[in-house]
């Protein structure tokens, strides 16, 4: 069985109307980190989803999880 991670963060921020941009300042990144997370290129630290958990307020859980 393979598990994928599955990235919500696109939806969650254009739910907002928050661009890429937007998003990385509210949580103190670049607006590439936010791209490559929502394009699945790189995987956040510990710290860095809770910061966007927090930005979106939201639980980790309704942004990041593990499809089959």
């Amino acid at each position: 069985m393979s598990e994928e991670l599955v990235v919500r963060l696109r939806d969650a921020r254009a739910e907002r109307g928050w661009t890429q941009a937007e998003l990385a300042d509210r949580i103190g990144v670049s607006r590439k980190t936010i791209n490559t997370i929502e394009n699945g290129v790189f995987v956040p630290s510990t710290v860095l989803a809770l910061k966007l958990a927090r930005a979106f307020e939201t639980q980790v859980e309704a942004l990041f999880g593990l499809s089959d």
